[in-house]
């Protein structure tokens, strides 16, 4: 199986950080992700509000837990994991809790990825769609074609205020348009300054 979310897979293994103990995958759907990240880190937690997502993951089996909840009202332990990452979810919830949610849950020094989606709004992002189908034909005839079977969402936010609000609400962070209607946000937790000495 293949889809525009699957492409991005690589790259959110890349960012795993070495060592990594516990990992999260918000809005994991049928669980891939979820059960690739078990390989990197020693335990993953998918999130879903989807129950048939949920159910169909836990069908997949592998070693990730899996939790059926709205993220945004869920009690997952804040600083507690070391890497977190979410694949076009974060259109489906209100941006700026989803975001600094996903942010509190990292222990210092753990990674945020959010591979995410938005809508057009000026010529460029014409450019860079059109751009995006042709590059979508030439891999849709390697990969036989894409298959989607997460529930969607048509994204409000435009590219240029998703990449606004995310660099006010994380201000290191690094935010990236890519082709196949997708973006990318990269964010590591800064570590506690040490104490000036007395």
């Amino acid at each position: 199986m293949w889809n525009h979310n699957i492409a991005f897979h690589p790259f959110v293994l890349a960012n795993v950080p070495a060592g990594c103990e516990r990992a999260l995958d918000v809005g994991c759907g049928d669980g891939l992700l979820a059960r690739k990240l078990s390989a990197l880190s020693r335990h993953v937690t998918g999130v879903d509000v989807s129950a048939e997502m949920i159910a169909e993951a836990r069908a997949a089996g592998g070693r990730p837990d899996y939790l059926r909840a709205d993220f945004l009202a869920s009690d997952l332990p804040e600083s507690s994991y070391d890497f977190v990452t979410t694949v076009t979810t974060i259109h489906h919830m209100d941006f700026e809790p989803a975001l600094t949610g996903m942010a509190r849950l990292l222990r210092p020094g753990g990674r945020l990825v959010v591979i995410g989606i938005a809508a057009n709004a000026t010529v460029l992002d014409w450019v860079i769609d059109g751009m995006s189908v042709v590059k979508h034909q030439i891999v849709s005839r390697v990969h036989g074609g894409a298959e989607q079977n997460t529930p969607v969402a048509a994204p409000t936010m435009t590219w240029s205020a998703v990449r606004r609000e995310a660099l006010t609400l994380l201000p290191e962070a690094r935010w990236r348009r890519h082709l196949l209607w997708r973006y990318s946000l990269t964010w590591t937790k800064p570590l506690p300054t040490p104490p000036l000495p007395a």
